[in-house]
């Protein structure tokens, strides 16, 4: 007798088949639903595969690293290798050129591409003073569409590729977060600066510093 083939022709029956079967061997039909935490929350799920390079990269240039996945997951599905009819490569589906400005030494390399798309975003924040839609309209349709219409391009693509992002990422201005050093200056006083160079300058001085 083959059980697993028994099993696998009684789960193929309808609904009500199975309760009967179910109930003949004594057996009380339990549905169980494993919904993750954001399922619950009707948040997308984050792949955890580039979860650590996105967080020390999020890190490294003060962004969130919730705004990296939504952008990731809507650009290629965190798919490395991706490719799109019009050439964009990679994570963040940076154009060739794009790569090249930003120092992308292998577009297919996922913290190679991640970093480029970053410093290209930070660069998209300080022209749309950290708009969230006009960032991504930006990133994705270009400055120069963004300019031809004096806001966001009527594109649809443009359009749903924004609602596709801000639905994980809801925030109308992208936050950053700012870094505080601490260090004690000549005379002991101990020194909260956001300025890195200051800190920089006075690091060997504080011996709370690890």
């Amino acid at each position: 007798m083959d059980i697993h083939a028994d099993k696998k022709r009684i789960m193929r029956q309808p609904k009500s088949f199975k309760s009967k079967i179910f109930a003949s061997l004594g057996i009380p039909l339990l549905i169980v639903l494993f919904v993750s935490e954001a399922d619950a929350q009707g948040e997308p799920r984050q792949n955890k595969k580039f979860d650590k390079i996105i967080k020390a990269v999020a890190e490294k240039y003060s962004l969130e690293a919730s705004l990296i996945h939504s952008i990731i997951r809507a650009e290629s599905d965190y798919d490395p290798y991706c490719v799109s009819s019009k050439g964009a490569l990679g994570l963040m589906q940076l154009m060739p050129e794009t790569a090249r400005i930003y120092g992308v030494g292998n577009p297919f390399e996922p913290r190679d591409n991640i970093e480029g798309g970053v410093r290209y975003l930070k660069e998209l924040m300080s022209l749309y003073n950290r708009r969230t839609k006009f960032v991504l309209a930006a990133y994705n349709a270009g400055q120069t569409a963004v300019k031809k219409y004096a806001g966001i391009p009527p594109y649809p693509e443009t359009r749903n590729y924004i609602e596709k992002v801000m639905a994980s990422y809801p925030k109308s201005f992208i936050r950053t977060k700012t870094k505080v050093y601490k260090y004690q200056d000549s005379s002991g006083r101990v020194v909260f600066t956001n300025c890195q160079y200051l800190y920089s300058s006075n690091k060997t001085s504080d011996k709370s510093d690890k």
